[in-house]
């Protein structure tokens, strides 16, 4: 499920990177660094920036995603339903295996 999931984020990420021109800042936040999008938010780095020569700047990598996510309304939703599910899923697992370790 998750693996579906993460696909379908995947493409429709592709979609909206290639509604944009290729110089443009929107392109570039979605496309060099694709697997931030795919990483569970709680283990991006919140605090820690560092330079990403892509935008010239010092970034955190959470900047990065919101940043990203900012450029279409549905990729915004889509990504905060794959964390939704998959935080879901980790916490539903988690609680299952305490549960028969008891």
């Amino acid at each position: 499920m998750v693996q579906m999931l993460t696909r379908s984020f995947n493409s429709l990420r592709v979609q909206i990177m290639k509604q944009f021109k290729k110089q443009s800042h929107e392109y570039k936040l979605l496309k060099s660094p694709w697997k931030l999008y795919l990483m569970k938010y709680d283990k991006l780095n919140k605090t820690t920036p560092y330079y990403d020569w892509h935008f010239k700047d010092y970034l955190t990598q959470e900047h990065v995603v919101l940043d990203g996510l900012e450029c279409n309304k549905d990729l915004k939703n889509t990504y905060w339903i794959m964390q939704d599910f998959m935080a879901a899923i980790q916490n539903r697992l988690f609680t299952c295996l305490t549960q028969n370790t008891l």
